[in-house]
């Protein structure tokens, strides 16, 4: 019997098909026959007519040529049949590859995900495998992992709090939680305002990675570390001092944060301005758990490489949504004697004007240390670590919280901390102060003591604790935006106008030095809220208006999904999105965070 071009490549398909995946059920059947039908002779397609009609063929042809196409289809249709099965299953005694399959995932997120008994069987079996005192249903643990008191966005309780102390702990979560389809959601610091610990409405696990805080190894003549990702960066950073290693781990987002956090957020902090963000090469390597169940380890702990695409970068910023980092190797860099100081402006122009001339000097920050390099401490260098701006508001706020020993004048203040040795400090300080007396600067002096430098930067940690502190029985909503730094100073005015028109109380605090800065606005009622929440949406288009972002360092979670797509545009968040169903194409990794919804009712804003 001679093939023709359809049934040699159904035929074709069948045999890489069984190669290369799983079987369906008809291409079972047909791989006894392959080395048979493997021997059939077969020609060059020809649309000449055939010199034997069907009916000359002897009846044994004519069976054979019927039961191939028979099986053929039947293959066919078996696979079909499967592919739409596997839409409501998961084999879960199978050996997950790497990545699940994409090809099965939706082409839009989220995925359906379990019932309420899936999450219930889920429960039983995480009790089965873990210790009573680490899997907890009780309603105030699971509020508490699943909102913050400093986040207004829509949240809701986990089914399911699962203390986890290793990478091995997070993999049986993880299995558990696709064998069932219950999404589930990372949780260590607390320390997001965007709502990115929150729970899931479907029902999920909440993950606790709070007891994986562990420095599991130093390596000062390499000038780096490897811990758990429940690490906070002030307690690494204390250990090291303890140690009498002079090194410090420079990304110092708010108080409490975790290494996991820093990751997923892509955070930075007031040392930004100097030593860059998460998105630089602050993270050397990660160990994740994918939602295959999969462990990787981005890259090795050299301090660079060329061997393909970094995949380091691809989980700083992700949320929690590609996978769940266990640990990470941080690169440390040196300590520097360093001083503080402050100036006071009569406006908010003024002062950001004054930074960005300071940060074009031989004193600013003119070279970006990416390695660590070690400076003579004798050495005239000077740079400038930080540069922060406090509104007048905030200012007013620290005086009244009394958390500091004297009053600060309240005006718009720069605070600057200077790293170098005492002899380029006071040589520089002339060089500042005249830039800063250009710019109508009235006050200027560095702190006396290192205790008072440190209690000037705590107060600045703490900005947040002081607003509400200096105004007893409100909330706050925080939220921050990053613009070109020549734009900052019109941003900045623009919102401080805004506020005041709507009436509301706030403070602002600002990184000048790299365009980002932080509105903190109080309420007391649900009606000043719904105030508060547009507010802060005009704020938000105000900045990218500007070619900024909607986020400088907080991450997107929940609060801010609505904002990329005039941002980033359409085909950048579908890359995202792309991504997202490649690795994840059940969604069960911290669903409804970061990839913005098709659909309008998910935002919560009109344009």
């Amino acid at each position: 019997m001679t093939m023709t071009p359809g049934m040699s490549a159904s035929l074709s398909w069948v045999s890489r098909l069984s190669s290369t995946r799983p079987l369906p059920v008809g291409a079972k059947l047909l791989r006894p026959l392959r080395p048979r039908l493997e021997l059939l002779p077969s020609r060059p397609y020809s649309t000449s007519t055939r010199t034997s009609s069907p009916s000359s063929l002897d009846p044994a042809s004519r069976f054979r040529e019927v039961a191939i196409v028979s099986f053929v289809l039947g293959a066919l249709g078996c696979y079909g049949l499967q592919r739409v099965a596997s839409g409501a299953a998961v084999e879960a005694d199978s050996d997950p590859s790497p990545l699940l399959n994409a090809s099965n995932a939706p082409s839009e997120l989220p995925f359906t995900h379990g019932t309420l008994q899936d999450v219930t069987k889920a429960i039983e079996e995480l009790r089965q495998a873990f210790p009573e005192s680490r899997v907890s249903t009780d309603p105030s643990v699971l509020q508490l992992h699943g909102s913050s008191e400093n986040s207004y966005h829509p949240s809701s309780p986990h089914s399911v709090v699962v203390q986890a102390s290793s990478t091995e702990d997070v993999v049986k979560i993880v299995n558990i939680s696709r064998k069932y389809r219950v999404p589930i959601i990372p949780y260590s610091g607390a320390t997001s305002l965007e709502g990115h610990f929150s729970g899931h409405s479907s029902g999920s696990i909440c993950i606790d990675m709070s007891e994986m805080d562990k420095i599991l190894e130093i390596n000062e003549a390499d000038g780096d570390l490897t811990c758990q990702a429940g690490a906070r960066w002030e307690d690494i950073n204390s250990t090291l001092k303890e140690k009498g290693i002079p090194l410090f781990f420079p990304l110092d987002p708010g108080p409490g944060a975790t290494i996991g956090g820093m990751v997923g957020t892509g955070c930075s902090g007031t040392n930004a301005v100097r030593y860059g963000t998460a998105k630089g090469e602050w993270f050397l390597n990660l160990t994740v758990v994918l939602p295959s169940g999969k462990v990787i380890k981005t890259r090795r702990r050299a301090r660079k490489s060329a061997a393909g695409f970094d995949t380091t970068k691809l989980f700083i910023g992700a949320e929690g949504t590609l996978g769940i980092i266990t640990e990470a190797t941080l690169r440390l860099t040196p300590r520097m004697p360093t001083k503080v100081a402050m100036a006071q402006f009569p406006n908010v122009e003024t002062a950001v004007g004054a930074v960005n001339d300071i940060l074009k000097t031989p004193y600013g920050p003119h070279i970006r240390v990416f390695y660590v390099v070690f400076i003579p401490f004798n050495a005239h260098v000077l740079l400038i670590e930080c540069a922060e701006l406090l509104d007048d508001n905030m200012m007013s706020a620290i005086n009244a919280a009394g958390l500091v020993e004297r009053p600060y004048p309240v005006q718009d203040t720069l605070f600057f901390k200077i790293q170098g040795s005492s002899e380029s400090i006071m040589e520089a300080s002339k060089a500042i102060q005249e830039i800063a007396r250009k710019h109508g600067s009235s006050h200027f002096e560095f702190a006396s003591t290192d205790e008072e430098a440190e209690e000037i930067w705590q107060n600045r940690k703490y900005a947040l604790m002081s607003t509400l502190g200096a105004h007893p029985g409100t909330k706050c909503w925080t939220t921050d935006v990053c613009v070109p730094t020549s734009k900052l100073p019109q941003l900045v005015y623009e919102t401080k106008v805004d506020l005041a028109k709507a009436n509301l109380k706030y403070t602002i605090v600002g990184h000048v030095g790299d365009g980002n800065f932080h509105a903190l606005v109080l309420f007391s009622n649900e009606k000043e809220l719904e105030i508060v929440s547009a507010a802060v949406h005009r704020l938000i288009h105000r900045a990218v208006a500007m070619d900024g972002t909607c986020t400088g360092e907080h991450g997107v979670g929940i609060g801010k999904t609505e904002y990329l797509v005039e941002e980033l545009g359409e085909g950048t968040v579908e890359l995202m999105r792309t991504v997202k169903r490649a690795v994840d194409p059940l969604n069960l990794f911290n669903p409804g965070k970061l990839y913005p919804q098709n659909n309008s009712s998910h935002r919560r804003h009109d344009p």
